[in-house]
C-alpha cells in the first residue's frame, strides 16, 4: 500500500461539528481551502493507495517520521507566495529541507494586484527560491496557479514550472457541467454572492451589494473566512476584520438579520445548497469555483491576481471589479456569461493536469482507478453539519448546543488547570529536597567550570573596576 501525506486542514471524511471545527480552524481560516485540498484528496485515492491528511500546522521535528511512514509528500497551495504567508513557507521549506521522499506541489499562485506588478513580492524572494529549490529536489517540476505566478518564477530562474490551475477545477475529473438554468434572472431567482473584506471595504463590493440585496429578495451572502464563521455563530466581533460592518456576517448587517447569510465548513454540504441556486458571482475565486462544481453558473469579479491567473487559465467567465460600476445588475453579467470555453476546454486541461501528476508519480483515480466512485459513495453516507447561518434567535435547542460545548471546554479546561497545578506542587517538591541536599552535611555538589573560573577572576575584576581605586603595586601578588 503506497501511502500519501497531503497538507490539508481535515480529511474529506472528518466529521467535525461547527463549534469544533472554529476552535480547531478545520478551514486554515478560509473554508475554500478545503475545496481544494479535499479535491486533491479524491483525485490521489487510486488503487492501493491511501492518502492522509496531516492538517496544516507544519511541524518540522516530524521530518524523520514522515519519511519512515510516507512515500509522498504532496501540499495543495493557493497563494502562498504573498509576505502575510512568508512565515508558513520558511516553515515549510524547513520541513522539505529534511525529508528524502518525493515533495509534489500542486497550484502554487504568487498574489498581487490586478495589474501583476510584482513589486510587493521583492522582499520576499529569498524566500520563494528556497522553497521552490527544495520542492524541484525532490519533484521534476512545480505546479502553478497561471501564467503570473509561471512568469513570476521563470524570472527568478526556475524553468521546471508548469501551470495546472487549482485542483478544485478536477474535482469531477474530465467532466464539468454549467449550464443555464433560466434564459434571464429574474427579481425571484436565487442568487448567491461573495466577496473578501478588501474587496468589500475598498474595492467597492457592498455598493453593488446593497443595490443587489434591495432588488432581490432570494439573494444570499456566502462567507468563507474563519472571523465570517465565528460571526455567524458566535456573535464575535473582536477582531479587526469583524468589527467591519460593511460585511453581511456583521450582526449589524441588514443581510444577517434577515438570515440570508452563511458559512460552510464542510464542501459537501456547500455543494448541495449551491445546486439549488440560479447563480452566483463576486471576488471569491472558490466561492464561485464551489457554484460551478455544483453546475451552478458564476461570474468572478476578479480583484487581484490570484483570482485573475486562475479565471483566464480555466476560462471561467469575468470581469475586473475595479471596471464594474457600483449600480450593475447582476442579471446583466448573467446574460453575458459564456460557459462554452470553460467546459469544452476542460478536457484538455484535465489531460495537462494528470500529465503532471504522471510526471511526479503520482496515480489518480480517473485514469488508474474507479473514478472516484468509492470517495463519493462514502461522502454520501455521513452527515456533515449544515450551513453556519446567523445566530439569531432564543431557540432553546440552539442555545443548548452552543452552551453544551462551552461547558464540555470549560470542563476540559478545569482538568487540564487541575493537572498542570499537580505538575506544579511535585515541581516544587523536588526543588526543595534538592536544596535540602545542598545544606551542609549533605553531600558537596561541585561547582561548575564556569563558576570556578569567576571565583578566580571575578573579585580582582570588580575591584579594578570601582571608582578611585588604585592597580596593585606589580608584585603584589595581585592577578
Amino acid at each position: 500500500m503506497r501511502r500519501i501525506l497531503l497538507r490539508s486542514g481535515k480529511s474529506p471524511f472528518d466529521v467535525v461539528s461547527v463549534e469544533e471545527a472554529l476552535h480547531r480552524d478545520v478551514i486554515a481560516t478560509n473554508s475554500g481551502n478545503l475545496i481544494f485540498s479535499d479535491a486533491a484528496h479524491k483525485i490521489l485515492t487510486a488503487p492501493d493507495t491511501e492518502v492522509v491528511s496531516n492538517g496544516v500546522q507544519t511541524n518540522v521535528a516530524a521530518a524523520g517520521r514522515i519519511n519512515d511512514e510516507y512515500d509522498a509528500f504532496v501540499v495543495p497551495l493557493a497563494n502562498a507566495f504573498r509576505p502575510s504567508f512568508e512565515g508558513s513557507l520558511e516553515r515549510l521549506t524547513r520541513l522539505i529541507d529534511k525529508l528524502k521522499i518525493p515533495v509534489v506541489v500542486l497550484g502554487v499562485g504568487a498574489q498581487s494586484g490586478i495589474t501583476y506588478n510584482t513589486e510587493r513580492l521583492k522582499a520576499m524572494e529569498p524566500t520563494v527560491r528556497a522553497f521552490c529549490s527544495a520542492v524541484l529536489d525532490r519533484s521534476a517540476s512545480i505546479g502553478v496557479r497561471g501564467e503570473f505566478t509561471e512568469r513570476y518564477l521563470n524570472e527568478m530562474g526556475f524553468r521546471d514550472v508548469e501551470v495546472i490551475g487549482c485542483p478544485s477545477m478536477f474535482l469531477h475529473g474530465d467532466k464539468l457541467t454549467v449550464e443555464k438554468k433560466a434564459a434571464a434572472l429574474t427579481r425571484e431567482s436565487r442568487i448567491a454572492v461573495n466577496g473578501s473584506h478588501t474587496a468589500m471595504r475598498s474595492g467597492g463590493l457592498h455598493k453593488i451589494l446593497s443595490r443587489t440585496h434591495a432588488r432581490y429578495p432570494n439573494l444570499r451572502y456566502i462567507g468563507q473566512n474563519l472571523t465570517d464563521a465565528k460571526q455567524l455563530h458566535w456573535r464575535d466581533v473582536n477582531s479587526p476584520e469583524g468589527r467591519i460592518t460593511l460585511m453581511p456576517t456583521h450582526p449589524d448587517h441588514p443581510m444577517y438579520r434577515e438570515d440570508k447569510v452563511r458559512v460552510y465548513i464542510d464542501p459537501q454540504t456547500w455543494f448541495d445548497d449551491l445546486r439549488d441556486f440560479d447563480y452566483s458571482f463576486g471576488s471569491r475565486i472558490h466561492g464561485n469555483i464551489a457554484a460551478l462544481l455544483a453546475g451552478t453558473p458564476a461570474t468572478v469579479l476578479a480583484f487581484d491576481s490570484r483570482t485573475l491567473e486562475l479565471c483566464r487559465y480555466f476560462e471561467i467567465p469575468h470581469q475586473q471589479l475595479d471596471r464594474t460600476a457600483p449600480d450593475t445588475d447582476p442579471a446583466e453579467l448573467y446574460e453575458k456569461a459564456d460557459f462554452s470555453a470553460l467546459t469544452g476546454n476542460h478536457r484538455e486541461r484535465f489531460d495537462r493536469f494528470t500529465a503532471f501528476l504522471d510526471k511526479n508519480g503520482l496515480q489518480n483515480t480517473f485514469t488508474h482507478g474507479d473514478g472516484g466512485a468509492a470517495f463519493d459513495e462514502k461522502l454520501r453516507s455521513l452527515s456533515f453539519p449544515a450551513g453556519v447561518r446567523p445566530w439569531l434567535d432564543d431557540d432553546p435547542a440552539s442555545l443548548t448546543a452552543r452552551l453544551s460545548w462551552m461547558y464540555g471546554r470549560v470542563a476540559e479546561l478545569t482538568a487540564d488547570n487541575t493537572k498542570l497545578k499537580r505538575d506544579l506542587a511535585k515541581a516544587k517538591s523536588g526543588a526543595k529536597n534538592t536544596a535540602k541536599a545542598a545544606k551542609p552535611g549533605a553531600a558537596a555538589v561541585k561547582p561548575s567550570v564556569y563558576r570556578r573560573a569567576r571565583r578566580v577572576v571575578g573579585r580582582p575584576l570588580r575591584r579594578a573596576l570601582q571608582p578611585g581605586r588604585q592597580a596593585a603595586p606589580k608584585g603584589s601578588g595581585t592577578v
